[in-house]
């Protein structure tokens, strides 16, 4: 055969059923077995949230998705399994920071 052959393939996520997040890694468990595990610095909301922020957590997009209330962050299984990391700005996360330096409570000495 001449040429070359050429195919097609189609990435076909899967739902997401259950998320663990550690210091350095998010690790988001698929519907079909697969587990996807990431850098958590690939998502600097993530990396400077609390444990506690991290755990509250929300399955969205029909299964598609992983929504942080609290940190206003959304990842997708799709783009996960493409390695794609954060696309905010700079000064769209300096923002964000500074948002949280201004809510957090004041603590007397």
């Amino acid at each position: 055969m001449n040429g070359m052959l050429s195919v097609a393939t189609t990435l076909r996520a899967a739902r997401i059923i259950d998320v663990q997040i550690t210091d350095d890694t998010l690790s988001v468990d698929l519907e079909d077995g697969r587990t996807i595990a990431v850098p958590i610095g690939w998502y600097p909301r993530l990396a400077y949230a609390t444990p506690t922020e991290r755990s509250h957590w929300q399955i969205s997009g029909a299964g598609y998705g992983i929504h942080w209330p609290e940190l206003d962050e959304d990842l997708g299984a799709e783009g996960l399994l493409l390695g794609k990391r954060s696309a905010e700005s700079p000064a769209s996360f300096e923002r964000w920071l500074q948002r949280r330096k201004m809510m957090q409570p004041a603590y007397a000495a």
